[in-house]
């Protein structure tokens, strides 16, 4: 699926059976990243289409908290990104975007996202959820 979506990049390297290298690996938004310009959605604990988790929107939120905690998920995703042996893992779909759908754990075993919702910063998601973040 990688190679599809990276055929600019072919070469990508993979670190063992569905863990992504990345060289890069930003926080585009609270469950979003980009390994290598590739961007990527991450499902924290979550299956594909089946659950995982939400954070608010920086892109087009609906109010000014939204805002706020949205780039509070921001920043609290790129913190976690940068923990050393931090892994992205490959699920083999893609979203309605044309987002890879992947796990991101920490070394403990635990997900990004699972961090995320206990610090308040996300909630979790399901195929009937409805984002309301503000007041």
């Amino acid at each position: 699926m990688l190679h599809e979506l990276m055929q600019w990049r072919p070469e990508a390297p993979t670190n063992g059976p569905n863990v992504f290298t990345c060289n890069s690996l930003t926080a585009v938004d609270g469950d979003t990243i980009k390994c290598d310009g590739v961007n990527m959605r991450d499902m924290g604990d979550g299956k594909p289409f089946v659950s995982g988790y939400d954070t608010p929107e920086i892109f087009r939120p609906k109010c000014q908290q939204e805002l706020e905690l949205g780039r509070a998920a921001k920043a609290r995703m790129q913190e976690l990104l940068q923990t050393p042996g931090v892994q992205v893992r490959d699920s083999g779909k893609v979203d309605r975007y044309k987002r890879l759908l992947v796990w991101v754990t920490l070394p403990d075993g635990r997900s990004v996202g699972a961090v995320l919702i206990d610090e308040g910063l996300a909630r979790m998601w399901t195929p009937k959820y409805e984002a309301n973040w503000c007041p």
